[in-house]
């Protein structure tokens, strides 16, 4: 069984690489048209991994406060490295006037919600099925507040 520490490694080598794919695909900007259905496909599909990256970046972050702490230089290393990716990945949402990417907490606050897998525990199907209601329900909810703003 991979430890906790495993997996976090596994997942930020993960976000490594779209980073490192979402950065080829900005290169890959210029050989395109300055505009045309083409051009916003390309354009579409490099927001969407961005976006996905930060979703990534959220988890690792989480991740990073459940790890067991094997040495205080390890895990600050490993924040280090979080935070330099997060950096990278805001630089690559302003090349595409993604202002909104690193404006979401500031629109709706910073996500503090319980971790997924804890909020299932003991369920059978239709507390599942319950539980994903209220969820939709709270995001539909998120989505009204926005509207509003």
């Amino acid at each position: 069984m991979a430890s906790s520490s495993d997996t976090w490694m596994k997942e930020y080598n993960e976000a490594m690489k779209l980073a490192d794919d979402i950065n080829s695909m900005i290169s890959e900007r210029s050989s395109f048209p300055a505009s045309g259905p083409e051009t916003q496909r390309h354009a579409s599909a490099i927001r969407r991994k961005i976006t996905i990256l930060g979703t990534r970046l959220d988890s690792l972050q989480s991740l990073l406060s459940k790890l067991p702490v094997k040495s205080e230089k390890e895990m600050n290393r490993r924040k280090d490295t979080l935070a330099n990716l997060r950096s990278k990945v805001n630089q690559m949402a302003s090349t595409l006037n993604m202002s909104n990417f690193a404006n979401r907490d500031s629109l709706l606050g910073p996500e503090i919600k319980p971790d997924a897998m804890s909020r299932t525990v003991g369920l059978d199907n239709s507390g599942l099925v319950g539980l994903q209601r209220q969820i939709m329900k709270e995001q539909d909810d998120g989505l009204e507040k926005l509207e509003r703003l």
